[in-house]
């Protein structure tokens, strides 16, 4: 075969793989994008043993379906990291990625370069973010109406919902919102048969540890160990010897009397992250002390926070009473809930908490109603710290615009590559265009017209009447860092996809 021969094959097997990779994608994306926008349809999973999930979240649709193709599996990796990153958008960020690549692959069909459709991608997905950010408007106080739309828009426009996620927003403070370690979505619960509820506190997903134990306490002074609620450990070996045996018997006397020094702070709630010996139990029965065991190292963290308790080792009973009485927290109300079997901290002394009760008829539904809490929650945090924009792709399609006059600029193939993105930003508002049920070409035109005259970004198409309206003054806004995260998302997949040449599979790990 000839080097000339050779060349083109080596081209044709290229493409071969990048239309074998960018057709996974397009798959992937079909199954979430006739959920975007407000005339968005749900969608039905169903695993082999016949148990269904409907649902209109892309993230758990990407996650739940079945897909075997490695591109697909990085496309789902991408929607993963959007929405651990941002809680939301990545419906946007599946769609935007099939749509750069499918336009990237009609560039390269035309003979453009693949590297030169990168660049100019690179450079277009950096412009149009800078364009949005330059077009955030930020929020200033929790109390701001616009906020609450962030919450309804997220929350697909649930209102009761919205209203508990503004609630529970503004009885945290912002700086705790503006803290990236605090995720606000994790305040959030959902149980069948139950009703919605903001909570002034946390709820424990534990019971307490015996029935004769107090269900109930008011003004609770609570200590909370970090460690086994037991005697000093002796291991087996040295509780064999004499030494070791008499050793034990010192732990055990040493323990008892540090139990005596309880009610002496008047604690009557005691949170551990292990065991409890039997003799501490028997103690606290008969002393009207709460116990609750084995709380996972996010509870007790979260109940200190609240209750302003400090944790303590077990060997730091040791001290004295009046030193323990600094380690001591204190909440307004302790209850086990008999319906969700869990435990409410109410009024903590500590920083103020907020949990979440979503409630609704039928398991599937309270699963479905919590994801969308979780949504809006995720947004209205986000919408708080980057402030938000023009939603419905209102902005995405001005920023398609202003892209466009770049091009005109642009010397060389990298034009096609801003085309890309150019071409890619007028996806969202064209799908929720046609999720409605009208014609996207006669719509966008009508957006692009108006967009023109009114020197407006916030321009886009109403959902139940088919008219250019502005977004902003409606309410359809969305956090820019949804926008801004999903479209470097989508960017990033696209660029990883382009530069795949070949397909290999990896040889089976020899065991023996």
């Amino acid at each position: 075969m000839s080097k000339q021969n050779q060349t083109g094959h080596d081209y044709d097997d290229r493409l071969t793989v990048l239309h074998t990779n960018v057709n996974a994608i397009k798959a992937v994306a079909s199954a979430v994008e006739g959920t975007l926008g407000p005339k968005g349809l749900d969608t039905m999973l169903v695993d082999e043993n016949g148990q269904v999930i409907v649902t209109n979240d892309g993230v758990t649709i990407l996650e739940k379906m079945e897909a075997s193709h490695p591109a697909a599996k990085m496309l789902i990796q991408v929607a993963r990291s959007q929405q651990n990153e941002i809680g939301d958008g990545t419906t946007t960020a599946t769609v935007l990625a099939s749509e750069l690549l499918t336009e990237a692959v009609n560039q390269v069909n035309r003979g453009v370069p693949v590297a030169k459709v990168i660049a100019g991608m690179k450079k277009g997905i950096d412009y149009a973010i800078d364009l949005i950010r330059s077009k955030v408007r930020m929020i200033a106080d929790l109390s701001e109406s616009s906020l609450r739309q962030v919450a309804y828009i997220a929350g697909r426009e649930h209102e009761d919902i919205a209203e508990l996620i503004i609630d529970a927003a503004r009885l945290m403070t912002k700086e705790k919102l503006l803290n990236p370690e605090y995720k606000f979505a994790e305040s959030i619960m959902a149980y069948e048969g139950t009703e919605n509820e903001l909570i002034s506190g946390l709820i424990l997903s534990k019971k307490r540890m015996n029935i004769q134990m107090p269900k109930k306490l008011i003004n609770a002074n609570i200590l909370v160990i970090e460690d086994a609620f037991e005697p000093e450990d002796i291991d087996d070996e040295a509780l064999g010897t004499e030494v070791g045996f008499r050793k034990y018997l010192e732990y055990k006397a040493e323990f008892q009397k540090n139990l005596v020094k309880i009610p002496l702070l008047g604690v009557n709630v005691i949170a551990v992250d292990r065991g409890v010996d039997p003799l501490a139990e028997e103690y606290c029965i008969d002393h009207g002390i709460m116990v609750i065991q084995r709380l996972s190292r996010q509870d007790l963290k979260r109940l200190v926070e609240h209750t302003g308790a400090k944790t303590i080792k077990r060997t730091g009973l040791h001290k004295e009473v009046e030193e323990l009485k600094a380690y001591v927290g204190h909440a307004e109300e302790v209850l086990e809930d008999q319906m969700l079997q869990k435990i409410r901290i109410i009024g903590g002394k500590g920083k103020p908490m907020a949990t979440i009760l979503v409630g609704a008829s039928t398991g599937e539904i309270v699963e479905e109603r919590e994801r969308i809490a979780k949504d809006a929650a995720s947004s209205v945090q986000a919408a708080i710290r980057g402030g938000y924009v023009p939603g419905g792709g209102a902005i995405e399609f001005w920023a398609a615009r202003e892209i466009e006059k770049l091009i005109e600029q642009v010397q060389g193939m990298e034009g096609h590559g801003l085309q890309v993105v150019a071409t890619a930003l007028r996806k969202p508002m064209a799908q929720i265009i046609w999720n409605a049920g009208f014609n996207p070409l006669e719509k966008l035109e009508e957006v692009k017209v108006a967009q023109n005259k009114q020197k407006k970004d916030s321009l886009g198409i109403h959902a139940d009447t088919g008219k250019v309206i502005d977004m902003e003054e409606v309410g359809v806004i969305d956090p820019s860092l949804v926008k801004i995260h999903a479209l470097r998302a989508a960017g990033e997949i696209a660029e990883a996809i382009l530069r795949i040449q070949t397909i290999i599979k990896m040889r089976s790990v020899d065991h023996d």
